[in-house]
This record gives C-alpha cells, structure tokens and sequence, in this order.
C-alpha cells in the first residue's frame, strides 16, 4: 500500500490559483478532534470491512467516527458491522437499508444522517481498500488549513496514480470518464468521477442530496457539480488508487449507462450550473 504523496494540489476553477500546502504530521491535537465522519456504504463487504475500520480506528483521530451504511448484505456484513459498534463503542454506527438501490441512494442516506447528528466534516471512503486510509488526516488537514468546502482524493493530479493492477483498456476508459464528465459539466474537477471526497457540513447541505437523482456511480459527479456549482471550493489532492483485493466490483451495465446519459441530464436542466446564466456564486 502507498503513503500519501508530497504534491502541488489542484484547486477547481471556482477558486484562486493552485497553491500547494505542506502539512504536519501528525495532525495538530485540534484537528484529530474535529468531529468527522466516514461514511461507508457496504453491500457484500464481510471480508473487507473489520480490516477497514481497525486500520481508520488506528489512525489516532480522536473526533473520527466510522458510519457504515449497509443495504442488508446477504454475506452478514451488516450483523459484522454491529459487532464492531461492540469492539469500538461510541466509534462507529451502522445504518441499516432493507433494499439494495444504488450506491448514491446509500451514500445520501449517510451523508445525511452523518450531518444531521453533528459531522462537521464527512468522507465518503469505499470499503473495499480502493482508497488507501493513510490519506484521510492528510485530506481533513488539507480541508481545515485551507477552508476547502471539499477535497477530492484525485488520480489525475500530479502525483495521483491509478492502481497498477489496471489494464491498458480500464485506464484510457477512466480517463474518457472524466475527460468526458469535464467537458458536459465544466466543474473544473480533474477527477470528476472520483469516490474518495471529504465535504464541509454546509458543502453537503448545499449539494441538495434529497434532490439527487443518480442511483449509482454518477452520483459522485452529481453531487459534486452541485457543490461547486454552489460556490464551494473544490480542492484536488493526489492519491494512489488501489485495486480491491477481496471481493466482486459492483459496478453493472446499467450503471454504466447511466453514468455516461446522467452528465448531460444534469447539464441540460440547468441545476446550479457554474457559470450559467443565473450567474456564478461567490466562493466559499
């Protein structure tokens, strides 16, 4: 597994020029305090989930707390996720859904709760691995010293790397993605596509989650097209990917239909779109 990397961030084009910020390692007392929230949606992750949360609950952030969103796994990982609410207690919850309807229908559900119960910050982090958890004081340090409404843990910023386990062929379609998502919705995001983001509180409010429509994967970039189309900062910080280790990719034909129509249905209504004809908000 790779260590963060040392690298010149990426600020999207709502903010002022890229500026690169050296941060402390470990974080100051203060921020391992700041209330935050992982929120992590599990659908079949038995095997991958208690590593995941002994290496997040290891890390030494004090006001971290680990939400897992599970919609009723046949695997048991919901009746695993209850025993670490045991092994860690008062560090992570567990959200039961009763239907398996779509990663982002997941992820509003937590994001939701996790701000209604008090997050300041909260991080959307797959259960699989795929987004290395050394990254997570890195990305709430590169939020609090910079006032980021979000940061994107990106893999097309200097320094963001894509799992090595990729073929020629999954590399250039990711790359088509986000190329692709850039030029529809113009949210000056590099990674658009990206699953491994930290929000402010108000940043999650203003992306209006009641009110998305994505099920799956392109609810990733819905979400952040609203925020920055809001006016919120959208900082880049690299990352290594990593491939998943245990387990099957849920990703379905449907969802990739539906990620490559949805950019240009959120484009064509016109929702909070930057630089549209409503104006642009100021930055936050």
């Amino acid at each position: 597994m790779h260590g963060p990397v040392e690298s010149t961030e990426h600020v999207a084009t709502t903010a002022p020029a890229p500026h690169t910020a050296r941060l402390p390692a470990p974080l100051p007392d203060a921020w391992a305090r700041t209330a935050l929230t992982i929120v992590m949606p599990t659908y079949n992750e038995a095997e991958n989930l208690p590593g995941m949360a002994k290496e997040l609950m290891a890390l030494g952030l004090e006001g971290l707390r680990l939400l897992v969103v599970d919609d009723n796994s046949p695997d048991g990982t919901g009746r695993i996720a209850e025993e670490l609410t045991e092994q860690y207690p008062g560090r992570i919850d567990v959200l039961h859904r009763t239907t398996k309807d779509g990663l982002g229908r997941a992820y509003a559900a937590g994001m939701t709760r996790a701000v209604d119960d008090g997050a300041a910050y909260v991080l959307q982090m797959d259960a699989d691995g795929s987004h290395p958890v050394e990254y997570v004081p890195q990305m709430l340090g590169s939020a609090l010293s910079t006032g980021a409404g979000l940061v994107v843990g990106s893999r097309y910023v200097c320094g963001g790397r894509l799992a090595e386990e990729w073929g020629l062929h999954r590399r250039l379609l990711s790359r088509w993605a986000n190329r692709y998502v850039s030029t529809v919705l113009r949210t000056g995001l590099r990674d658009a596509t990206a699953g491994f983001v930290l929000w402010r509180a108000d940043a999650v409010r203003a992306a209006r989650l009641d009110q998305v429509r994505s099920s799956g994967y392109s609810f990733q970039v819905e979400l952040k097209y609203q925020a920055v189309g809001a006016g919120f900062t959208a900082l880049e910080i690299p990352i290594h990917f990593e491939e998943r280790q245990i387990g099957a990719s849920k990703m379905s034909a449907a969802v990739q239909v539906e990620s490559a129509i949805m950019p240009w249905r959120i484009r064509l209504d016109g929702i909070r779109a930057p630089g549209g004809g409503s104006g642009r908000p100021g930055r936050r």
